[in-house]
């Protein structure tokens, strides 16, 4: 399956409209993102891509960035 870096923008600002996420490095740092919703966005993310993302790879750096959310998405065989 292939998703552009677009449409993770999309789901973010689903849940956060307020933010810019291209102009940020760090989601959590930049206080765009709290713990809160990065379960919010896992859950958007395993419907909006069919996937399941296991409960241990829900850890701040994989939802750093949009490179990071990429790259996780990636090892569930999603094309980015």
């Amino acid at each position: 399956m292939e998703v552009r870096l677009d449409r993770i923008v999309e789901i973010l600002k689903d849940i956060r409209p307020e933010f810019d996420f291209r102009a940020s490095t760090d989601f959590m740092a930049d206080g765009l993102l709290d713990s809160f919703d990065m379960v919010t966005l896992v859950s958007a993310l395993d419907k909006a891509f069919a996937i399941s993302i296991d409960g241990t790879e829900i850890v701040p750096e994989n939802f750093q960035n949009l490179a990071a959310i990429g790259k996780l998405l990636r090892k569930y065989g999603v094309n980015t």
